[in-house]
């Protein structure tokens, strides 16, 4: 009992991940308990996949599985793989929005409504949310925290350390938002389907290169491990070849089963110019 308490109890504790992450949750199950209408189901696998996400999003900033990602380079891959990756994914996938927004409160309704429909807010989002730039910037940021001398700093500076961890999350969530969006293309500004897929193609090889040259390489490139002191007795560049094979595989599937979906939605859509409510059943259907 006490090793299990070990492991999820936070290992640095973050008062703004358990808010955040409670907050999600708690705005979701108010939405579900709101959704009555016939025609806006909300069915168990959408429930299931939104809190499998956040979960999964929580235990590894807040349980023993960080301590570990601080002190072992595979750990620390594994992680930013949920939290840029498979958790946002599973979370966006669920289309957890609509089901939100029926959970905020009556005095909450408003200001956030009017902060969602600002001006400058909108203008961001959708520079943020332009295929190019998401797709730049979701490769980009793995280049940027993976460059040998920004991720020393970052290992060793906890306000750093907290930074790219958020921004790891914040941008696979507009990612994979973007990718599983079930909403006609063109409507509200969504790509259309054969841009998705060049998107997920066009993050997916970037990966794979700094993948192999990361576990291919024959010298030591994150010393920050060996300066704190590695959990596990392994050698750097055994535990430099699994990171790097985590960036290699595992991240390039994850763009294979975005496609997968993708061409769900696509067949369902017929080639049509469809209603979000159609795109909706294409998911729950895929």
């Amino acid at each position: 009992m006490s090793q299990m308490l070990t492991w999820i109890t936070p290992w640095e504790f973050s008062p703004t991940v358990l808010l955040s992450c409670l907050l999600a949750g708690a705005l979701y199950l108010r939405g579900l308990q709101r959704t009555t209408a016939p025609d806006a189901p909300v069915s168990r696998w959408r429930t299931t996949s939104f809190f499998v996400g956040l979960v999964l999003i929580y235990l590894v900033l807040q349980s023993y599985f960080d301590f570990l990602s601080q002190h072992m380079f595979w750990v620390h891959r594994l992680q930013h793989l949920v939290l840029h990756h498979l958790g946002p994914f599973l979370v966006m996938i669920a289309m957890p929005g609509e089901v939100m927004e029926r959970g905020l409160p009556g005095w909450s309704r408003r200001p956030v409504l009017a902060l969602l429909r600002n001006r400058a807010v909108r203008i961001m989002y959708r520079i943020l949310q332009n295929p190019l730039i998401a797709s730049v910037l979701f490769v980009g940021l793995i280049y940027l925290w993976l460059t040998p001398g920004i991720h020393f700093v970052a290992m060793l500076s906890a306000p750093l350390y907290k930074v790219m961890n958020w921004s790891m999350v914040l941008d696979g969530l507009l990612f994979w938002w973007l990718i599983v969006d079930p909403r006609s293309p063109g409507e509200h500004r969504t790509p259309r389907y054969p841009v998705r897929i060049l998107m997920l193609w066009g993050v997916m090889l970037p990966q794979i290169v700094l993948g192999a040259y990361i576990a291919l390489s024959r010298h030591e490139l994150y010393d920050a491990y060996s300066v704190c002191g590695r959990a596990w007795p392994i050698s750097p560049l055994t535990d430099q070849e699994y990171g790097g094979l985590i960036t290699w595989i595992p991240s390039a599937m994850m763009s294979v089963v975005g496609g997968l979906v993708v061409l769900r939605l696509w067949t369902r859509s017929g080639g049509r110019v469809r209603t979000r409510r159609a795109g909706v059943a294409a998911v729950e259907q895929a």
